[in-house]
């Protein structure tokens, strides 16, 4: 699962950055890109997060 998520992100890491040198940062597509990579960060981070307290 884990790789698969950072497979997602990669996705939208790179279709942020085309459309912040193709388009307004402004635009709605590019601030629901933004947005959608930052709840897969968020998930990401928990995950890791709870990886790393059950190894304790």
């Amino acid at each position: 699962m884990e790789k698969k998520l950072l497979k997602r992100i990669e996705g939208l890491r790179k279709k942020l950055n085309k459309f912040g040198h193709t388009r307004n940062l402004i635009d709605s597509e590019v601030i629901e890109v933004s947005q959608q990579l930052d709840c897969l960060l968020n998930e990401y981070h928990r995950i890791s997060t709870y990886q790393q307290l059950s190894f304790w």
